[in-house]
């Protein structure tokens, strides 16, 4: 029995005998579950869990129930509350003796007056979900908009956040930072910054320590400084294949003869010669503008975004198509369109690599659309050497609130930095955001498992430890090194 809130209405000793046996009353009528989302994989060393529903007008007493079928009992909760937390050793317990096969969860409703209910309980929400055998690794940093741009992250498992970066700690006259990633050491974060408080351009590129003392990195040169300096450029993307002493690359989306460039730039620059200390990638066969780019992990190809009208680096202003050239140490090659990635009826944007450079995650509006801020906007991936699009299950919110995608703004994916192998299957892990909440933009992660060729996806999971009244988005997912003082 859950207490209730203070001054609330209390759980009576005999709910369960109110209730009666698992699935008896109503068959629906009851609670809408938003967590967990039934259909959705959950890393085994995840958050713990919160059951979160929206009930019917009227009803005040509620059954949480969960059914694993390797246990003897099932765990059922009663509660006044619309909310329920596990608590940290049950959670633990049960991703340690319950992973991989189906959990039931259901919840019922009911009105009780007095000491009984006014009519039998309702169920709502009733569905499995699943706890993977894998964990899901790493540090998220995101960008939070709300009260001023700020750059906040936590680690997977984490239940607070914690501020990464604020604009006075990137340079003198910074009013906003925005697109950012992670150095392949995990120590620093590169990022987009502007002296206006939009994040409009001009925008220059700044990298600055996760230890909470925002200081640059020691192989930073005054020549590569001022190369990061100039504007406008986005979007910064490395490689672990070309981050050591004497190979240090930064790529960017760089504006040059008033279009949109893929420009590579050494970090130990000795001067700010093109072709020597930063060049311009050759893109054979693709005329359009590029942008938003990514580079693989193994340091060979740069996937990005090519459109006929790109603003900011990263805004296609519609029909973007994903395409990928050799990074042939500095000089790129030919441009190859994106199989499945590259389509007429879609505009495609924003891709990243897998931690195994195998899938290529990536965004898609319809092709007449705009890429920025598109509430048509999903959530798809394409093997790297192209093939059938797969559309995510995890754009989806759940059916009962109404909500529907396209629609609700799904955007910016981003995987986990490590993938884990259980037997035939290899589990993956994707961040993206999303306004299915409140309208406003938050961060959700889905499961992907592949099996031979057989891509599966699964639904969202809710990452309840941001901030619910701050629009958090275009997250990083990667290896920062968070340290807090």
């Amino acid at each position: 029995l859950e207490p209730p809130a203070a001054g609330g209405l209390a759980v009576p000793a005999n709910a369960a005998e109110l209730f009666g046996p698992a699935g008896s009353g109503s068959a629906s009528g009851g609670p809408c579950l938003s967590e967990p989302e039934t259909g959705a994989l959950i890393p085994n060393n995840w958050l713990r869990m919160r059951v979160r529903f929206n009930a019917p007008s009227g009803q005040n007493l509620f059954e949480i129930r969960l059914h694993a079928a390797n246990q003897t009992q099932d765990l059922v909760v009663y509660t006044t509350q619309t909310q329920w937390l596990m608590p940290a050793t049950m959670w633990a317990s049960l991703a340690e003796h319950s992973a991989d096969q189906p959990l039931t969860i259901s919840v019922r409703g009911a009105q009780l007056v007095g000491t009984a209910l006014m009519g039998p309980p309702a169920l709502g929400t009733s569905g499995d979900i699943t706890i993977a055998p894998a964990p899901a690794s790493g540090t998220i940093v995101y960008w939070t908009t709300s009260g001023g741009t700020v750059l906040k992250g936590f680690t997977i498992g984490e239940e607070t956040v914690h501020t990464i970066l604020r604009p006075p700690q990137a340079s003198t006259g910074t009013q906003c930072v925005g697109c950012h990633s992670s150095t392949p050491d995990g120590l620093f974060v590169a990022f987009s910054q502007t002296a206006v408080p939009d994040n409009g351009d001009p925008a220059s590129l700044g990298l600055r320590s996760v230890d909470q003392q925002a200081t640059e990195p020691s192989y930073l040169t005054a020549s590569s400084r001022s190369l990061l300096a100039r504007v406008p450029q986005q979007a910064p993307t490395f490689s672990g294949a070309h981050y050591s002493p004497g190979d240090r690359i930064a790529l960017t989306a760089f504006l040059q003869n008033n279009r949109f460039e893929l420009a590579w730039t050494d970090l130990e620059a000795k001067g700010v010669t093109q072709g020597t200390d930063w060049g311009i990638l050759a893109r054979t066969g693709d005329p359009n503008p590029a942008g938003s780019p990514t580079f693989s992990h193994n340091g060979q190809s740069i996937a990005y975004t090519s459109a006929a009208s790109l603003f900011s680096g990263v805004t296609a202003a519609s029909n973007g198509d994903l395409r990928v050239i050799p990074y042939a140490n500095r000089a790129g090659g030919t441009s190859t369109p994106v199989a499945g990635a590259s389509e007429p009826q879609w505009n495609e944007f924003y891709p990243n690599y897998s931690p195994d450079d195998s899938l290529l995650a990536f965004t898609r509006a319809p092709a007449a659309e705009s890429s920025y801020n598109n509430p048509h906007s999903e959530i798809a991936l394409v093997p790297t050497a192209g093939g059938t699009a797969v559309r995510v299950a995890g754009n989806d919110p759940p059916a009962c609130t109404g909500g529907m995608s396209p629609g609700v703004t799904n955007s910016w994916p981003k995987w986990s930095p490590q993938t884990t192998r259980v037997g035939n299957k290899q589990y993956y892990w994707l961040t993206f955001s999303s306004t299915r909440l409140n309208n406003s933009p938050q961060l959700f992660v889905i499961g992907v498992v592949v099996e031979g060729t057989t891509i599966t996806t699964y639904r969202a999971l809710y990452l309840w430890n941001q901030p619910e009244n701050e629009a958090n988005h275009t997250a990083a997912w990667d290896v920062f090194k968070i340290i807090v003082g």
